[in-house]
């Protein structure tokens, strides 16, 4: 079972890359003609093909300009049908901020108020939630359990529920934290927001939201994916076992619903980015509270030299999606993806790097540096990370193997980094640094990944 924006281990490459928002690095860009540019995007999203690590839709609009937008894969590979923009791709948590605003919208209708408790709209309720309000659902420091920790969560959920159903995993286990007083991601937030949605309006989630966002937008090949629900242009899952692809089992559709639900393309949501940054779908002041540094409400929002940058990743099984907006330049990348593995945030960092105007190197472009299995030999061992994962390093013919919680990764020596060891793992477009203790042994890794770093102890 995935969660729909972090995901849960073995897949610990999107577990590294979907808490945080990608640091684009702004600063120290370059002018380059659109004609290279455009080669260089799509020489980016091909590179992630290698290995089978993505199959998918990728697009790339810089204001009104379309740089890059062209499927690669298939989207099914048993019927031989190929990856467009108008494929359609489950986005998993992506769909929070389709709750969010849908949220903000019917507080504009004056139907509810995000400062409000919770109680006040589902007074049924536990009373532990009394002080919890909708602000703090929407941006994840309600304190309230995430569902999928319930060791039972992941065989349930391949099997149709109802929303009482569900809730049941969580509602009456203690909350994590006092309400505010921190953040802690939880599909469970979005899981509340829906059946508030549903109970002050009286109308279905998936109705409203096709009335209110999608038909407005014009995005006709967007909605609330169902179990059995026939699609044409549906992209089949699958996941990459030692590079061959198979097709990845699903669990029922009833349980994401507000919290990852949703189907879309590329296409599609273009027209989200364009239509919420351009004014179409919330006032000012709701779009302000939606899209604010550091509160975020369905999105991670983050500043990177005076530029914001408002993004969010989705995974569920056998997909994974990746939605980036910088405001100031206008430029929205969109990778959908129906493989499971990290390339699209990673792959989605180097596109607005690239159209920033940043040198990308891509990992085939990267040269290893000469080491020998006898020094390999002092990086291999088992660390405790500081997420609770555990690295295990081994040698696997000349090269230092990482097993992350049961992802498997190779990594390349870049040599000495501010006098540290260094390795570049191409899977997820990070690096991994060994610190030595004063015997020079290595006692200590680091992980990083964007601006989010992981340090880990030798067991």
């Amino acid at each position: 079972m995935t969660q729909f924006r972090r995901v849960q281990l073995p897949r610990i490459a999107i577990l590294l890359i979907a808490c945080a928002s990608a640091n684009y690095g702004i600063a120290a860009t370059q002018k380059v003609s659109d004609a290279s540019l455009r080669e260089r995007l799509d020489q980016i999203a091909n590179s992630y093909t290698a290995d089978n690590a993505f199959m998918g839709s990728v697009l790339v609009a810089r204001g009104n300009e379309i740089l890059l937008n062209k499927g690669y894969g298939k989207a099914d590979l048993e019927q031989n049908i190929p990856n467009d923009p108008d494929t359609k791709f489950r986005i998993g948590s992506l769909t929070k901020q389709f709750t969010a605003a849908l949220v903000l919208l019917l507080q504009q209708d004056g139907k509810l108020r995000i400062e409000d408790p919770v109680r006040k709209y589902l007074p049924d309720a536990p009373k532990s939630w009394a002080k919890i309000t909708l602000t703090e659902l929407l941006g994840h420091s309600s304190g309230i359990p995430e569902i999928q920790s319930d060791p039972k969560f992941r065989s349930w959920a391949m099997s149709p529920h109802t929303h009482a159903e569900e809730f049941a995993f969580f509602k009456d286990r203690p909350l994590n934290f006092e309400p505010g007083s921190k953040h802690e991601y939880s599909n469970s937030n979005y899981l509340v927001l829906g059946a508030v949605i549903e109970k002050v309006t009286g109308e279905d989630y998936g109705t409203l939201l096709r009335n209110r966002i999608f038909k407005p937008l014009g995005m006709s090949d967007s909605g609330v994916d169902k179990d059995g629900l026939v699609l044409p242009k549906r992209a089949k899952g699958y996941t990459n076992d030692n590079g061959r692809l198979v097709p990845m089992p699903s669990e029922s559709m009833s349980v994401p619903w507000s919290a990852g639900s949703l189907y879309s393309t590329a296409n599609d949501l273009l027209r989200w980015e364009r239509g919420l940054f351009g004014g179409k779908v919330l006032s000012q002041s709701s779009f302000e509270a939606m899209t604010t540094s550091g509160k975020g409400l369905g999105v991670a929002v983050t500043t990177e030299d005076g530029m914001k940058v408002v993004d969010h990743n989705g995974a569920i099984e056998g997909f994974v999606a990746h939605l980036a907006y910088v405001p100031e330049r206008r430029i929205a990348v969109i990778v959908l993806s129906n493989v499971f593995g990290g390339a699209p945030p990673a792959m989605g960092n180097q596109l607005v790097e690239a159209t920033l105007g940043k040198t990308v190197v891509l990992a085939r472009e990267r040269k290893a540096v000469p080491i020998s299995n006898e020094d390999l030999a002092r990086f291999v061992g088992a660390y405790q990370m500081s997420s609770g994962t555990a690295f295990t390093f081994t040698i696997r013919g000349n090269s230092l193997e990482l097993n992350a919680g049961g992802e498997m990764m190779s990594l390349l020596y870049q040599g000495m980094k501010a006098g540290h060891p260094n390795f570049y793992v191409a899977m997820t477009n990070g690096e991994i640094e060994f610190v030595s203790d004063p015997s020079g042994a290595m006692t200590t890794v680091l992980w990083h990944q964007y601006e989010n770093e992981q340090i880990g102890k030798r067991r």
